[in-house]
């Protein structure tokens, strides 16, 4: 590969990868640093940090300061999870796509989600219930609490024609985030929301974004059975 192939970070990445998966760098192996290897691809120490420290954020490398970087022991490859607006994800699978909102208010909200969201006590959050549908039938419970103090712009907003879900993608841009995953059996209530038996296990996503240190939104999303999740690795 010549120098003019190295001009930018994904071929240094490129071509870090490739040493790693010809095992020319062995797991646990100490790699050259970055001014070497600024010299050696003739580029910018600056394109250099950037694909290693974007193969750190993948868990293929281990940086530490002082330390240098090293090969990782054993690679951890993390999945790809972007925030989906729900009706896209409908429309996607061929589906008519219908939101009805259930419940807006303003309200104190329990301690779970005081917790959760690193709230004062007497913090008051907008609290909204809706359901998305697929052909008219149950296809997800929405139940999401939004700081309006982290996002005033949402005073203005009554979520009757859109769903909090695709106006937060759309409008509110976070920081960082947390995602919990799990499932539940199906109780009087979420029988009666989704349509389906009561015990009949469910699909939960719980998540929560953030900005600055402060939580925008925390969200429990319930799926009616029968749903499937796909990411990219």
């Amino acid at each position: 590969m010549s120098d003019l192939s190295f001009r930018n970070w994904q071929s240094v990445q490129d071509e870090v990868l490739r040493r790693i998966n010809s095992r020319l760098w062995k797991p646990g192996d100490l790699i050259p640093n970055e001014a070497e290897l600024a010299t050696e691809f003739g580029c910018a120490r600056a394109t250099v940090n950037r694909a290693l420290q974007n193969l750190a954020d993948s868990g293929l490398l281990d940086r530490r300061r002082k330390a240098g970087t090293r090969v990782t022991l054993h690679p951890i490859r993390k999945a790809t999870l972007d925030i989906p607006v729900i009706r896209r994800e409908i429309e996607g699978k061929g589906h008519t796509y219908l939101y009805s909102l259930i419940s807006s208010q303003t309200v104190i909200p329990p301690q779970g989600i005081i917790g959760r969201m690193q709230l004062k006590p007497d913090d008051r959050l907008l609290h909204l219930v809706c359901v998305h549908m697929a052909d008219g039938k149950p296809y997800v419970f929405e139940n999401r609490w939004i700081n309006p103090r982290v996002v005033p712009e949402v005073s203005g907003v009554r979520f009757i024609d859109q769903s909090p879900n695709e106006w937060l993608v759309e409008n509110i841009p976070f920081s960082s985030g947390d995602i919990t995953f799990s499932a539940l059996s199906a109780t009087k209530f979420e029988s009666g929301i989704l349509a389906c038996k009561e015990s009949e296990g469910l699909f939960v996503i719980d998540r929560s974004t953030w900005r600055g240190g402060e939580a925008i939104t925390s969200v429990r999303l319930i799926f009616a059975p029968g749903y499937q999740m796909h990411t990219d690795i």
